[in-house]
């Protein structure tokens, strides 16, 4: 991300922080961009510019009654009804493109022996992300605010693989699942390491419509095993590949947004660009 672009998303995080914090005082304009060392007008633009959507009707999309709402309709329709926009609407579902094919065994066992892993780093609306690929599709991707620690984790994961600092067709393909438009979106391919149990959580997240909500125990419930909540958040919480498997898509029942594996103050920024994409 160039200096500017990563000025700009700590200015904009730090803003959703302030305004979730004194929701109830219902802050101005003029009072969050003063808190950001902003005039009003510049921080409008750039809060426009990347949420699409101005400061105050993005603090609906994550607002605890709004979560509720989408929770609501779940209930109803959510797996039936995944597809309903749509190929030709704006508002495609982009997790139609995405698909999962699990490592071998002797893949998964042996630790990336004799797998090649192309990597990168690259911007995206959320922050830095690293990016990782084998001749099959994304291994990894993950949101990182260092470097090292961020490769130093892919390795850990593949302790036995060839990795090579380079940027595939593959990572651009993925990548591109930030574009706002989605109309020439190509397949994305992903190639992942996991449990059978882990693959079919994953795959379920899928399911879920960008703009939507789900829980751990509706999860549960769509892969025939709705006792399973721990362990489906549990493999919720390995996934290995942050925004095209949209973990942050899954709250606590009561509404509340919970944790995520890269910052829960990064959850709130997804879910709520996700949902001025979708209802704008």
């Amino acid at each position: 991300m160039s200096t500017q672009n990563q000025i700009d998303y700590n200015r904009i995080a730090k803003a959703i922080e302030y305004i979730q914090s004194n929701f109830r005082l219902q802050p101005s304009l003029e009072e969050v961009a003063e808190n950001i060392h902003l005039s009003p007008a510049h921080f409008q633009k750039i809060f426009t510019d990347w949420a699409g959507t101005s400061p105050k009707k993005f603090l609906q999309f994550i607002s605890l009654e709004h979560a509720k709402n989408l929770l609501k309709e779940e209930k109803a329709s959510l797996f039936d009804t995944a597809y309903e926009t749509g190929l030709s609407s704006t508002s495609r579902l982009h997790d139609l493109f995405v698909k999962i094919e699990g490592m071998s065994p002797a893949e998964y066992k042996n630790g990336g022996k004799n797998l090649a892993i192309n990597y990168s780093f690259s911007e995206s609306p959320f922050g830095n992300v690293l990016v990782a690929s084998t001749e099959k599709g994304i291994c990894h991707m993950a949101f990182e605010t260092d470097k090292e620690t961020t490769l130093g984790n892919l390795k850990h994961k593949f302790p036995n693989a060839s990795f090579f600092e380079k940027q595939d067709i593959l990572q651009k393909n993925a990548l591109s699942i930030f574009d706002k438009d989605w109309t020439k979106l190509n397949t994305i391919k992903l190639h992942l390491k996991g449990t059978d149990f882990q693959l079919k959580v994953w795959e379920s997240l899928l399911t879920i419509p960008m703009g939507k909500l789900s829980t751990y125990g509706n999860l549960a419930e769509k892969i025939g095993n709705p006792k399973a909540s721990r362990a489906v958040g549990t493999a919720i919480g390995s996934n290995p590949v942050a925004f095209l498997i949209p973990c942050h898509r899954v709250i606590q029942s009561t509404g509340h947004l919970g944790g995520y594996r890269w910052g829960s103050d990064r959850k709130q920024m997804i879910v709520g660009w996700e949902s001025s994409q979708v209802y704008l």
